[in-house]
Parts: structure tokens; C-alpha cells; sequence
């Protein structure tokens, strides 16, 4: 994608999207972490484990997380992903960390533990708005750094005003909400493949519907009985982690066949 030929309207819409949200948060005020946040519906043992579901279903994140960091590795040199390398590298680091940290929460939730589940999720953001960015706008490897900075902050704040009243989560959630916001209007706006965009809308739509479910608990608990609402937050956030990568497969797709005909020309030879 090219940083040079942009349509600006999706990026003005975008602009004015977080202004609004950013402007709503001031005037509202504190956001607090709820009261029983703590206090998941499913705390159901499992192969020795408390919490084993919602221990267990990070394992989604781990996978994604590990295999995106092969593929980058593997592809650093392509032309599709040299760009955004260090977003990319940040956002599948991102994710494997969230699978510990989240792991780590789980097992006996608290606000010092949570630090470590919020804090790696933060970065998985920041990573995939740098990457998106850095291929769209031509930022360098500093906008990378100091997103993960902002992301760091952003968790940092909100633990450290805990003692204040409850702990402020507005600059955590804004960061979530402008990748939400920012990285398909990005892509609008570099008019990327098709197939690109739809997998990113995918990704957006599967975390949102991630975060429903870890609003809704208990209640989907004790609707489904086998399965808690933020299990399945994990299982949907990283199916929206797998819908990135599958996006740079496709990208790299071509230069994968063509590499897999000429092995076997040689090998046939």
C-alpha cells in the first residue's frame, strides 16, 4: 500500500470520530474498573488449573502470537511486509504475551495481576495501529516506539490512579477504540485490496462482539452452561488475531506459490 496516494475523507471521518469519543470521555469524567470485575462467572478446575477456562482459552492468543512472529520472520524481506515489519512484530509479540499475562491474571484474579493482562493487550493494539500506519503513512520505527510507550501508559495510568478512585481507564480504552477506529480507515484510505479490508472489518467485528461477551458473563454462563461470556472473549479476540494474519498470508500468497513451483521444478529436474 502506497503512503503517498491517500483519499483523506475516511482519515477526516476518523478524526472526527476519536475527537468526539476523546471529547465525550473528559466531560464524563473517571472511568472505573467495576466493582466485581474480579469475579468471573466460570470458576470451574480442569487438569489441575482454577479458572481452567478462562486459563486455557489464552492458548488462542499464543498460537496466533507464535505463528505471526514465524511468518514475519520468515517473510521480513518481502516487499509487503518491510513496512510495517515492526508493527507486525509488535502486535504478534503482543499477543504471546497476552496469552502469559492473561494466564497469569486467571489464576487468581486481582488488580496487581490484571496489570500484566491489560498491559500486553495494550501493545498488541499499539502494535497493529503502527503497522497499518507505517504502511499507509510511511511512519518509521519511532512511531512504533512511542505507541508502545503510549500503550504502556495508558495501563500505567489506570493503575496508578487506582488509589485516587477506582483506577481511570479512559486513555486504555481510547487506545482500543482508535485501533478500531483508525486502522480500517487507514486502509480506506490507501484503498487496499479488498480482500484486505474485509479482513480487517472481520477483525473488528469478531473483538467487538468480544467485548460484548465479556459485558455479558454470566449471563451467557448461565445460558450456555458450558462456556462463560469471557471465554468466549478470548476465543473471538483471537479468531480476530487470526483474521490479520490470514491477511498477510493472502498478501504474501503469490510469492509463496511461486517459490513452492520453483522447488518443485528443481526437485522434478
Amino acid at each position: 500500500m502506497s503512503a503517498l496516494r491517500l483519499s483523506f475523507r475516511p482519515l477526516v471521518f476518523a478524526t472526527a470520530v476519536m475527537a468526539a469519543i476523546a471529547l465525550l470521555m473528559l466531560l464524563h469524567g473517571p472511568i472505573v474498573q467495576l466493582a466485581d470485575y474480579h469475579h468471573f462467572a466460570d470458576r470451574r478446575s480442569g487438569l489441575g488449573l482454577p479458572n481452567a477456562a478462562d486459563v486455557l482459552s489464552n492458548l488462542a492468543f499464543l498460537l496466533v502470537g507464535a505463528a505471526g512472529l514465524a511468518f514475519v520472520r520468515r517473510w521480513r524481506r518481502h516487499p509487503g511486509l518491510r513496512a510495517g515489519r515492526a508493527g507486525w512484530l509488535l502486535f504478534f509479540g503482543g499477543l504471546v504475551l497476552t496469552a502469559f499475562g492473561s494466564s497469569y491474571y486467571h489464576l487468581a484474579p486481582d488488580d496487581a495481576r490484571l496489570v500484566w493482562d491489560r498491559l500486553p493487550i495494550a501493545l498488541t493494539c499499539a502494535g497493529l495501529l503502527a503497522a497499518v500506519g507505517c504502511e499507509t503513512l510511511g511512519c518509521g520505527r519511532r512511531t512504533v516506539a512511542a505507541l508502545a510507550l503510549l500503550a504502556a501508559a495508558s495501563v500505567g495510568w489506570w493503575y496508578w490512579s487506582a488509589p485516587l478512585g477506582g483506577g481511570d481507564l479512559r486513555p486504555y480504552l481510547l487506545l482500543q477504540i482508535a485501533t478500531l477506529v483508525w486502522v480500517p480507515a487507514l486502509q480506506q484510505a490507501a484503498a487496499a485490496p479488498r480482500y484486505e479490508r474485509r479482513a480487517v472489518w472481520l477483525a473488528v467485528g469478531a473483538y467487538v462482539l468480544a467485548k460484548l461477551c465479556e459485558l455479558t458473563d454470566h449471563a451467557l454462563f448461565d445460558l450456555l452452561g458450558l462456556c462463560s461470556g469471557h471465554t468466549l472473549k478470548h476465543l473471538l479476540a483471537g479468531m480476530a488475531a487470526a483474521a490479520v494474519l490470514a491477511l498477510l498470508c493472502h498478501r504474501v500468497a503469490p510469492d509463496w506459490q511461486a517459490r513452492r513451483a520453483v522447488r518443485r521444478a528443481l526437485h522434478g529436474a
